[in-house]
């Protein structure tokens, strides 16, 4: 049996339609009753920041589908290491055989934020002695739906990206990839990048909302020091925009601008298009 976690997320949710639709036997794992019911399929209560809650969740599992959401760090400390490492363990001690984990692209040991993070809680997965794959995407299309992206007041779309593009791909294709490794007859393995089928820059990116939304919406390019103080002046911590500031200017410089055939190599098809993400939210016009 598959255990999802993040069940009710960007990346989750459509994991679950994915699964319920093959007829793969899993389990959600939620943190409140309604949610659960409003998935639809069989979920278990758990919570990543109670580990003891993990024990029961996770009994039965063969495979784990592990993510969860980033946070601001706390004293320098990202929350979701500690959280993804009990559910590690948790597993584990399950029985589980595999854990398929989102990750991002360039994790790597030491790295700013996000990507040291995941490449400490990678480094567990080796440790632990089960089989394991990462997810490593590049950025979510949704992230331009959900807030995650950076806007001004009157809907500009705002960064410190310069001209430096990013192939950026949608959740669903995400999602389909693990559900492509999760129910794979093999025990799931390797690390594998995902991105969509092109590179954007973030001009690109504002004129494709621009006719989407139907109305005209700009990129707004700052330079990292400006950003960053934007961010602080938002109420987040100096530091953390310090280094969301250093990692823009990294995506400006094409850290982010390869594409991989990742996605039609455990799918069967092609990543969709930053169009066709639009269009599966709202016909055009």
């Amino acid at each position: 049996m598959i255990v999802v976690t993040g069940a009710t997320g960007t990346i989750g949710r459509p994991l679950v339609d994915l699964l319920s639709r093959a007829g793969t036997p899993f389990t959600a794992l939620v943190r409140n009753e309604r949610h659960g019911r409003e998935l639809g399929c069989r979920y278990v209560l758990g919570d990543f920041a109670e580990p003891d809650s993990l024990a029961a969740a996770f009994s039965g599992a063969d495979r784990v589908f592990l993510t969860s959401a980033g946070a601001v760090p706390t004293d320098g400390e990202q929350p979701m290491i500690a959280q993804q490492l009990a559910a590690i363990t948790a597993a584990r001690r399950a029985g589980a055989e595999a854990i398929v984990k989102v990750s991002v692209w360039r994790a790597r040991e030491g790295a700013l934020l996000a990507e040291g993070a995941h490449a400490r809680i990678e480094r567990a997965l080796a440790e632990s002695g089960l089989n394991w794959a990462s997810l490593q995407p590049s950025g979510f299309m949704q992230n331009f739906r959900t807030g995650a992206g950076a806007f001004t007041d009157n809907g500009d779309l705002i960064g410190a990206y310069g001209s430096g593009r990013v192939s950026y791909i949608g959740t669903r294709d995400i999602a389909a990839c693990a559900a492509a490794l999760l129910a794979a007859a093999e025990p799931p393995a390797g690390t594998h990048v995902l991105t969509g089928p092109v590179a954007l820059d973030h001009t690109e990116i504002a004129a494709k909302l621009s006719a989407w939304s139907g109305r005209t919406v700009r990129y707004i390019d700052l330079p990292p020091d400006e950003f960053a103080a934007k961010l602080t002046g938002q109420g987040l911590p100096a530091g953390f925009a310090a280094d969301v500031a250093a990692l823009y200017a990294e995506v400006a410089a094409g850290a982010l601008e390869a594409t991989t055939d990742t996605v039609e190599r455990l799918t069967g098809r092609p990543p969709r298009s930053f169009d066709e993400f639009l269009a599966d939210l709202v016909p055009a016009g």
